[in-house]
């Protein structure tokens, strides 16, 4: 028993498929070259596995099917292209470069088309490797191609039939980050329910908001790995299922992501109380709950929720009954916002204790997904159009990468003409689409490249045995293939392990240690000076962008929430996608923020008040979530239509804000008629029902927001300090 739960915890790691295909790839080809004896093929086939490998994107069998028909196709034109121009070497740099500028810039039309493009780069260097291996004989034109198409080939249907026979594996996985993501995040947010004096909010929102972007990007992962399972068609038992779980998980994180009230506040006024204590203990059992979904999820076995949450919501009931009951004037307004917590934390209570058996879940009113793959050949065409213009990050790096490699090529043969080839290749590893992840990439590429090269050269010396080499070639790809996504250091290591073992199956390793080395320093270098001269891109110049995009998208999702209100909650298409833009955009402005802290100090003068930015913009998402977990039809225009003019112009606020950012045109810090709607919103009747006193309490605390956030953009657009009478910018 113990070994088969050892079994079955491994089959669920994210990596261990994807390991697992390219152990059977790798050690096919291995086993092939030593039957045949014929260790020659080895470096082409095994070139061509990773190629086809790193172009794989998560897909159904058929999806799969017709990606390895696209890519084969691609490879043997890059391939070819590469034999046939290599002996011209100014009309190769010119192929090399229009080449590399194209294949990235396909990267417009989607993630899966940027994989395919990467992996045809690649696959054209490895080429260039092999011809160089060889000397350049003109006589062994075909041999170097269809060697690398025959590796591809035999990898792609590895994965075509992986993917049929374990369709939903990809599922579980994306669905188990995603519900351990969760929990990490109700996690942090009990923590801001510490009922302690001078509690650093601000950094614990801060932190609050990194982990919500790591949320959005798991949301974003799961959905795409649904959408790809439910294609045109109507989902299937299993995959509706899952698709129960998903939005469970979205409608858990608006109501985690939810604010009723500045916790300041409720400190101060519950000091001496136990209640916050028991809203703390609650959420931290409910994160504790979706890591174990999680792992349930993962490792498909049953969830069992347990008892210890429904006894801590009724202390909690039990808490606030006895708050209740002393009547004091100066909780009512901080009292009924603990109700509307422990209202929230008891539709968590309700999902997460019926999640062991989602298809008793409420149907979804609208279960459809928005599927943002290009429809038609005119679509992706168009989607590339849009991107040729110095203003696309994408261009920016399609053009840099163009230099960078026209530059490589330059120099390898200036300098380095024998096995100069693999300065190309780290410069395609090492050059990424900003200067920090570049940063970041060049460190682990060089570290990683001098623990693979001091590790082969030992292993050289103690396994001098050539079948216990191949082995480890097998082994140090494998690694390669698990580690490169979250471990990068280690996986360069143990890719240059490999191509050590492997070229020492047809030649001398040694004599690859010291180019290796020297070529993978200058790659680095040529990366590193392409990424900070080409058209560079610094987090702050664009800042402002990201300010507005994070503005707008706030802005329409308030404007969903309010027509939830006046039509009553549904969680159709239109409300998923403000809700998701919006919690996007804030996860994009903390990745900004992050790479900018990465860049040279005189490029990141306005870090401090992007983070200042980031948890206003992040409490001001709390606030709307708040709004939009509690939805139910109200009569907004009823009485004065407060509710609907403060909806409209908090809206109206935001988009023009925003609309100020993208133009540089100046905003005024204070606005008299916002400080008016926040004071007439903060009057709330004793006789006002609950619903519209939440509403119209969430719409002044949102309200109050607005005077910060002017403050803020006026800082990032230079303005002098002005004063308008009205709400506008």
């Amino acid at each position: 028993m113990p070994f088969r739960h050892a079994l079955r915890r491994l089959w669920a790691l994210n990596t261990f498929g994807y390991s697992l295909r390219v152990f059977i790839a790798l050690a096919g080809v291995m086993g092939l070259s030593a039957g045949l004896e014929r260790p020659v093929l080895v470096i082409p086939l095994f070139l061509g596995i990773i190629a086809s490998a790193l172009a794989e994107t998560d897909d159904n069998w058929l999806g799969r099917l017709s990606a390895l028909a696209v890519i084969l196709p691609c490879f043997a034109v890059a391939a070819f292209a590469v034999e046939l121009l290599i002996p011209y070497p100014w009309l190769f740099g010119v192929g090399l470069a229009c080449a590399a500028f194209a294949l990235v810039m396909l990267g417009a039309v989607g993630e899966r088309y940027a994989a395919m493009a990467s992996a045809t780069l690649i696959l054209s260097i490895y080429t260039m490797i092999g011809v160089d291996q060889r000397g350049g004989a003109p006589a062994d034109l075909w041999h170097e191609p269809l060697m690398l198409l025959a590796g591809a080939a035999w990898y792609g249907v590895l994965s075509v039939l992986w993917s049929a026979l374990f369709a939903h594996q990809p599922v579980q996985q994306n669905l188990a980050r995603l519900y351990r993501e969760l929990g990490l995040y109700l996690k942090l947010k009990s923590r801001l329910l510490e009922p302690l004096r001078q509690l650093d909010v601000e950094g614990r929102r801060l932190e609050l908001a990194r982990q919500n972007g790591k949320v959005v990007s798991a949301l974003n992962v799961a959905k795409e790995t649904l959408l790809n399972r439910i294609g045109n068609g109507r989902p299937g038992p299993k995959v509706n299922r899952y698709l129960k779980l998903y939005f469970m998980a979205q409608d858990i994180h608006e109501r985690a992501s939810s604010s009723h009230s500045p916790y300041n506040a409720l400190a101060e006024a519950f000091f001496h109380s136990d209640v916050l204590y028991r809203c703390q203990r609650l959420l931290k059992l409910q994160a504790n709950a979706c890591r174990e979904l999680g792992q349930a999820i993962q490792l498909r076995q049953p969830f069992d929720y347990g008892e210890a949450s429904a006894q801590a919501m009724l202390d909690l009931q039990a808490s606030l009954d006895y708050l209740q009951r002393q009547d004091n004037p100066a909780w009512r307004g901080l009292l009924r916002a603990l109700r509307a917590l422990s209202n929230n934390l008891t539709t968590l209570e309700r999902q997460l204790a019926g999640a062991d058996n989602p298809d008793a879940l409420a149907e979804e009113q609208d279960s459809s997904l928005l599927n943002r793959s290009p429809r038609s050949l005119g679509e992706a065409l168009e989607r590339i159009r849009l991107q040729l213009t110095p203003t696309s990050l994408l261009f920016r790096h399609a053009l840099r990468m163009a230099v960078a490699l026209t530059a490589g090529y330059g120099v390898l043969h200036a300098i380095h003409p024998d096995q100069g080839y693999w300065i190309l290749l780290t410069t395609v590893f090492v050059c990424q689409p900003n200067y920090g992840a570049t940063r970041t990439k060049l460190v682990q590429r060089i570290v990683g490249t001098g623990i693979g090269l001091v590790a082969g050269w030992a292993l050289f010396d103690l396994f001098p045995n050539p079948q216990l080499q191949s082995v480890f070639a097998v082994v140090a790809g494998v690694l390669f293939f698990a580690t490169r996504s979250s471990r990068y250091t280690l996986a360069t290591a143990a890719i240059t392990l490999m191509v050590l073992f492997c070229f020492n199956q047809v030649g001398d390793g040694y004599g690859l240690i010291w180019p290796r080395l020297v070529d993978t320093l200058l790659g680095s270098l040529i990366a590193a000076l392409a990424v900070f001269l080409v058209l560079p891109d610094w987090q702050g110049r664009r800042l402002n962008a990201v300010v507005a995009n994070t503005l707008g998208c706030s802005g329409q999702y308030l404007r969903q929430i309010m027509l939830q209100y006046a039509t009553g909650k549904r969680d159709d298409l239109a409300y998923r996608l403000a809700r998701r833009n919006a919690h996007n955009a804030d996860a994009a402005l903390s990745t900004a923020l992050s790479n900018m802290l990465l860049e040279p100090g005189h490029f990141r003068k306005d870090a401090e008040t992007g983070f200042r930015f980031l948890v206003l913009s992040h409490t001001l998402l709390g606030y709307l979530s708040a709004l939009g977990a509690h939805r139910e039809r109200l009569s907004l225009d009823g009485e004065d239509g407060l509710l609907q003019r403060a909806g409209t112009q908090v809206v109206e606020t935001l988009e023009a804000l925003a609309a100020a950012l993208l133009h540089g045109t100046p905003v005024a810090v204070q606005s008299d008629e916002e400080e008016a709607l926040a004071r007439q919103l903060e009057q709330l009747p004793d006789d006002l029902d609950d619903t519209r006193r939440l509403v119209q309490t969430e719409l002044g605390l949102i309200c109050r927001q607005l005077a910060p956030l002017r403050g803020m953009v006026a800082h990032l657009l230079a303005t002098p300090v002005s004063r308008a009478s009205g709400h506008g910018p």
